[in-house]
């Protein structure tokens, strides 16, 4: 299996998990030439995707997806509130209705060699999840666009052999920045975005043997840097009770405007 970030950021997020048969994506929010180059450079025809599978209806996760599911007729898999959503902002009516396929929280369903299972996210848009797939006996998630998490969430992730997981913003930076009033309370409240303590302290509930990779993704362009959120997490796996050290695992920080390299689980 491999796991590659396409882009993530609060400007955009598309990721790549794939076998030698089967190849997803999980989100479209970046252009089409974006996604396009991205997925050519591992050695894959964009129309050989087996779906997209989308977390919500926010721009920086569906902006690409018109275009190309119009270029490539690829299915689109997400909650039915989530596809209604995408085609009530679809005016041009640009997407074919019969890509859509709804999905249900806690419910798995099968895409080629993968059995996917979305899961419910505490974010403010219509129904959203995460996803974890497995093949070939290996397990990765995407957990991104949530303000907290539960043991609910936990028991998702449990047992993955790599996960992306959100690393959104320094509560320090936020609380001091620019950003309105509002829009700080949105996202730091309970339907908002994971900070980095958070990010480290979920990470914490999921190490074990096993783990092969983590990436912190979905990182603010304002109130965060990729520096900061690397230490900020390794700090909270090194000063936690469990039997783990920052340096068990290999921590990468997904980028907005560069490809990942390839991880192989």
């Amino acid at each position: 299996m491999r796991f590659v970030s396409i882009a993530s950021g609060s400007s955009g997020n598309c990721t790549y998990i794939g076998t030698d048969h089967t190849h997803l994506l999980v989100d479209a929010g970046i252009s089409c030439k974006r996604i396009d180059t991205g997925v050519q450079e591992l050695g894959i025809k964009p129309d050989e995707l087996a779906g997209v599978l989308i977390t919500h209806e926010h721009s920086d996760h569906i902006s690409g997806i018109r275009v190309f599911s119009k270029k490539h007729h690829v299915p689109l898999y997400g909650t039915k509130e989530t596809l209604e959503a995408i085609e009530r902002m679809d005016v041009k009516k640009e997407i074919d209705p019969d890509l859509y396929r709804p999905v249900r929280a806690d419910e798995q369903i099968v895409v080629g060699d993968f059995t996917v299972t979305p899961f419910s996210n505490s974010h403010d848009a219509a129904n959203p999840v995460g996803y974890r797939a497995e093949a070939e006996g290996h397990s990765v998630g995407v957990v991104t666009d949530l303000g907290v998490y539960s043991q609910y969430t936990i028991n998702h992730l449990l047992g993955l052999d790599a996960v992306l997981l959100e690393a959104n913003h320094d509560v320090h930076m936020l609380e001091a920045g620019p950003y309105p009033f509002p829009l700080k309370r949105r996202i730091l409240g309970q339907k908002g975005h994971l900070s980095n303590e958070a990010a480290g302290h979920l990470l914490n509930e999921l190490l074990h043997d096993g783990m092969k990779h983590i990436v912190l993704g979905h990182l603010s362009k304002e109130n965060n840097y990729a520096e900061l959120a690397y230490e900020t997490v390794c700090c909270e796996v090194n000063m936690s009770e469990n039997p783990y050290n920052s340096g068990d695992f290999p921590i990468t920080v997904a980028r907005r405007d560069a490809m990942s390299d390839v991880i192989y689980i």
